[in-house]
């Protein structure tokens, strides 16, 4: 039946005095924001939350906040409140709370960094934890005292790696993985699934990473806290300490409860006796701008984002936890920003253990466009490994922490064969081909002879006409050289810079830093820094789109899938990856998910 002319006129007048409330909310949103914003009194305490998830990087969308949508802390938002409180007069110290920060190695130091160029200004920075373990109190070493409550525990007591290894549940399911690989020894991924322990390959490169790992914490221990090396040693072996022994041992400066060191403070600060300590929350702080400070102005320089495991498609939430670099965001956000007169630099932060060998390659194509424009920067986070150090090799300079993984240049493909599992539910199926391979990626079988021979074929392609000759020509060595560091082996940034496969050793600012000098920008200015692809906004996600939506089955699934314990989310996390493989995407992945504890 037709809409009548009331109707209509009446849906439009409806819909239009929907946008109008709308815009108004927003507006006086933003103006309650603006007029909300804290202020800072003189010879304040900046307290920082250091916990939880810390991703690289989260928008933080202002309209969201006014409206009371709360928005997590980023590792990048809480390096930008140790920037802004160095250069803020009305600061005096800050206070490190630390908890359990879900971070890597490599962004651990990149921390420390951060907290040492704070301290460079004079100003005090005190590190508080209620429990320690190694990160924690790696990340607390770069303070000037560090704090515990008296029932607190330090529990430095070295360091194990974990490898996980699910062919024993694959043999019961009766499934088996039918795998090629480059470098056989050191492109172990498809090992988790093909071996119950780790090849002598696997064992080489987690025991050079453990003695990397394990010399710098200690390192880091003798120079903050002024002990010998051999002292060093025999803490570690003969921890865990409760925060009393601790104290005694020179761990730390005191057993105190947080109110006792706001006291400790407070003399530190020159406050008066009845004063009371001053202190302002880094969820608060955030909404003091970096501008208003002197920083995040003058030339414009993107930073692209790159975090997580590399996938065709848009970037997104994987479907068991964790992030997915999508090659048609990471190439979208190049493409932009190479095309932008105004912006002068680009820094690409990755922090991926690779994945997919055609998306890397995508969005190495777009890289090695923008660089004909502009200098493009890489800094590494935690991890760039295989696809991730791939989409890395071309960039103009690359720049990394000693503790960063990275290296892992190889290729694997595969497929599980699952007639086991068929057998045993009493599944049966038949296939009726046209083709000599077109039966390649049946799940019942494992692969023939010709079939074999076919796959080797393409793997070899993307590994000896595509991965070592890219290699070769963005770090400027052989292609022989680049073979002979290749084979899958994963190398820490010191080893790395040793072989040519990074530049300079630092985190982002270093990154950005370079990136200043390549396009011959003043050293002494600092730099607008725009992320890209722009956040989108917060009426676009309010609404949502079709891209966006998520159904409720979805929903659902994700919550079941939120109940696992994240080993068991880690592993379909990589099931997924290989699920991929059907459709004949070779994969670039890190040999193993690292877990240094």
């Amino acid at each position: 039946m037709a809409t009548s002319k009331t109707t209509k006129i009446l849906l439009i007048t409806g819909a239009v005095s929907l946008v109008l409330i709308l815009i108004a909310i927003i507006g006086i949103a933003l103006i309650a924001d603006q007029i909300g914003r804290p202020s800072v009194a003189n010879n304040s305490v900046l307290v920082l939350n250091v916990s939880g998830d810390l991703p690289d990087y989260i928008p933080e969308d202002p309209v969201a906040k006014a409206v009371g949508i709360s928005q997590g802390q980023s590792f990048t938002s809480l390096l930008t409140q140790l920037r802004k409180a160095k250069a803020d007069n009305r600061i005096g110290a800050v206070l490190l709370d630390i908890n359990f920060p879900g971070i890597g190695w490599g962004r651990a130091e990149e921390l420390r960094d951060a907290i040492k160029d704070l301290r460079s200004s004079g100003k005090p920075v005190y590190a508080y934890m209620q429990l320690g373990m190694n990160r924690d109190y790696f990340i607390a070493t770069a303070a000037e005292k560090i704090y515990m409550p008296p029932p607190g525990d330090l529990w430095i007591n070295g360091f194990a790696a974990e490898a996980m290894f699910y062919k024993g549940s694959l043999d019961k399911l009766g499934i088996e993985a039918d795998v090629i690989q480059i470098g056989p020894k050191y492109k172990n991924a498809p090992d988790q699934y093909t071996r119950k322990e780790m090849g002598e390959g696997q064992k080489e490169v987690i025991n050079a990473i453990l003695d990397e790992y394990y010399g710098r914490y200690s390192n880091a221990i003798v120079e903050s806290r002024g002990k010998s090396a051999e002292d060093v040693k025999a803490i570690i072996d003969n921890a865990p300490y409760n925060a009393g022994q601790a104290k005694e041992q020179g761990l730390i400066d005191g057993a105190l409860y947080i109110d006792q060191v706001h006291e400790e403070l407070k003399t530190r600060l020159g406050y008066k006796a009845d004063e009371k300590l001053r202190t302002i929350s880094g969820f608060q702080y955030r909404d003091i701008p970096s501008d208003s400070l002197g920083l995040n102005n003058g030339e414009r320089v993107a930073i692209i984002f790159a975090s997580g495991a590399i996938n065709v498609g848009r970037s997104n939430d994987g479907p068991f936890g964790g992030n997915m670099v999508g090659s048609d965001t990471v190439v979208k956000a190049v493409n932009e920003a190479a095309a932008d007169n105004s912006i002068k630099a680009i820094v690409l932060r990755v922090d991926s253990p690779g994945g997919s060998a055609l998306a890397s390659d995508l969005m190495w194509r777009a890289i090695e466009n923008a660089k004909a424009k502009k200098p493009v920067v890489v800094s590494m986070g935690d991890v760039a490994a295989s696809g991730g150090y791939y989409i890395s090799t071309n960039a103009s300079k690359i720049v990394a922490q000693p503790t960063a993984i990275t290296g892992s240049i190889g290729v694997f493909v595969g497929k599980p064969v699952i007639k086991g599992l068929y057998d045993w539910l009493g599944v049966t199926n038949e296939y009726t081909m046209r083709g000599k391979n077109a039966g390649i990626f049946r799940e019942t079988e494992k692969w023939n002879a010709d079939e074999r021979a076919k796959m080797e074929e393409q793997t070899n392609n993307i590994y000896f006409n595509n991965f070592i000759p890219k290699v070769a020509s963005g770090r400027n060595m052989t292609v022989e050289a680049a073979n002979t560091i290749g084979q899958g082996r994963v190398w820490t940034g010191t080893q790395a810079k040793a072989n040519g496969l990074i530049d300079e050793f630092g985190g982002l600012e270093k990154a950005i830093s370079i990136a200043k000098e390549l396009a011959k920008l003043p050293a002494d200015k600092d730099v607008r820094r725009v992320v890209l692809p722009a956040p989108r906004p917060f009426i676009e996600t309010l609404f949502g789109s079709q891209e966006s939506t998520v159904s409720a089955e979805q929903k659902a699934q994700r919550a079941l899938i939120d109940s696992l314990p994240e080993d068991a989310r880690r592993a379909f996390r990589y099931a997924a990856l290989f699920d991929t493989m059907k459709r004949g995407e070779a994969m670039m992945l890190l040999p193993f998910e690292l877990q240094i504890k």
